[in-house]
């Protein structure tokens, strides 16, 4: 039976809990067995920790850990919550008003072209507020679940950089 390694396709199912301001466990996410998480090992733009907390197992195995903001997206940043003019999202100089909801996230780039997701916090007469934090920076997260399956990846899932197939990408 393969053990989960670098450059393996993993599928896991799992609970995502995290820590809320009264310490108690709060479920935010789960992935179950018709829709389980599918990434390559190695590859998957996860936190380190949380791919160390997987090495070696194997499938059927179950794992259940607990991330630090440090070892996972950070501590929340205040900087990253900033006023951007709202012209800015005008499109042929319309505002999409259905888009600018507070709560809504919004595909962004940066300067640099860098793609980003980012949180409507408020909007008023000229400004949004939007929050580039990851959704779960700050926070503790737990997870408990069990390895599905694990097998090696394909040239094309290693040069592609992500698995495919079932629960993986389609291209």
């Amino acid at each position: 039976m393969a053990a989960i390694a670098p450059n393996s396709v993993v599928t896991l199912t799992y609970d995502l809990s995290v820590t809320d301001d009264n310490q108690q466990k709060v479920l935010v996410e789960q992935a179950e067995a018709d829709e389980p998480m599918v990434f390559l090992f190695g590859h998957s733009g996860l936190p380190e920790e949380f791919e160390n907390q997987l090495n070696g197992k194997s499938e059927g195995d179950s794992f259940s850990f607990s991330l630090t903001p440090e070892q996972a997206y950070g501590d929340y940043d205040e900087q990253a919550v900033v006023q951007i003019p709202k012209e800015v999202f005008e499109i042929d100089g319309k505002l999409d008003t259905e888009m600018l909801q507070a709560g809504n996230y919004l595909p962004m780039a940066d300067n640099e072209g860098h793609h980003m997701q980012a949180k409507v916090v408020e909007v008023n007469d000229e400004q949004v507020t939007m929050d580039f934090n990851h959704p779960l920076a700050g926070m503790v997260m737990h997870f408990d679940g069990k390895v599905q399956g694990v097998r090696p990846a394909t040239a094309e899932e290693l040069t592609h950089g992500h698995a495919h197939g079932e629960g993986g990408h389609q291209h």
